[in-house]
């Protein structure tokens, strides 16, 4: 297989264990420490991850350029507003709804990487996508009504956050491509260069906002540092895949992790998996085929 459908692969795993520590965590802490959390907590590891990698590829750490730090510092920022609205959307009735609605991130990004950044899709790319996201909203058991959509706010926080990570990714993409050396290095420095950033504005604001919120990160550094952690991990498989291959075709192998979030929780409590979930696993197992075998 090539090496971006091996980190894309690692990074859906890491962001469906990652999102289990966020909801725990947003029980404790407020939607922006929470996302604080996941860049505060990451930045060490993101740091180390980037030294090892340049002592293993023995190469130079690349000079910045204006474009990239242009790229980088809006979706930088993209992200943050992307992670916010999601963990938002929890708290919200009916948030499955919500988050549903955030992975329709797949199509904003085929459709905002098509009109805006010159990265079209071959007809099967288009089919894998849509697919997935089909896949993911059955296996999600979201029934939609007019209420749910108009009405409920979390509704709108779910689109919000998929529009946001979909910019965001798109971005990463740039930026990693504006350096011109090894990928697997400038996907590291984007990623170190962008987690730099998004720590200092989110807990900079976090600060300004309201400090109790501060005492509680490190009150709770044992799920803080797993929320990093994996965070780090899942990202570091996200901007290398991203860097050698369509943003698009990654997130649409990337709605595998919805599968295996699903997987892992029948596993643990030994549920029963309806007809309709079964259908929705299809679909998804369905276009990850479609995207690999034709696309």
């Amino acid at each position: 297989m090539e090496i971006w459908i091996y980190f894309t692969l690692l990074a859906a795993f890491m962001q469906a264990v990652r999102t289990a520590g966020q909801k725990k965590l947003s029980g404790h802490l407020n939607s922006m420490a929470t996302t604080s959390v996941r860049y505060v907590y990451a930045l060490p590891f993101a740091w180390g991850y980037l030294w090892w990698l340049l002592e293993y590829r023995a190469v130079e750490i690349p000079k910045l350029n204006i474009p990239f730090i242009q790229y980088a510092l809006l979706g930088s920022v993209a992200q943050i507003i992307g992670t916010a609205c999601l963990i938002t959307a929890f708290r919200y009735r009916n948030f499955s709804v919500a988050t549903s609605l955030a992975k329709t991130e797949a199509v904003q990004i085929a459709i905002i990487g098509a009109t805006v950044f010159s990265s079209p899709l071959s007809r099967w790319g288009w089919v894998s996508v849509i697919v997935g996201v089909l896949g993911v909203i059955i296996v999600s058991k979201v029934k939609f009504n007019y209420n749910d959509l108009f009405k409920n706010p979390g509704a709108g926080f779910g689109l919000a956050s998929g529009l946001g990570l979909a910019i965001t990714m798109l971005l990463v993409r740039e930026s990693s491509l504006a350096l011109n050396t090894d990928l697997m290095v400038s996907a590291a420095v984007t990623l170190v260069f962008m987690v730099t950033v998004q720590s200092v504005l989110s807990l900079s604001y976090v600060a300004l906002q309201n400090c109790s919120q501060l005492p509680l990160m490190l009150k709770y550094w044992r799920v803080c540092t797993f929320v990093g952690l994996t965070s780090v991990i899942g990202s570091i498989g996200w901007y290398t895949a991203s860097s050698y291959q369509n943003t698009a075709y990654v997130k649409a192998l990337g709605q595998i992790e919805f599968f295996i979030t699903l997987f892992i929780t029948y596993r643990i409590f030994k549920e029963s998996i309806s007809k309709m979930e079964y259908l929705g696993m299809f679909l998804i197992l369905l276009s990850v085929f479609i995207l690999l075998l034709w696309a």
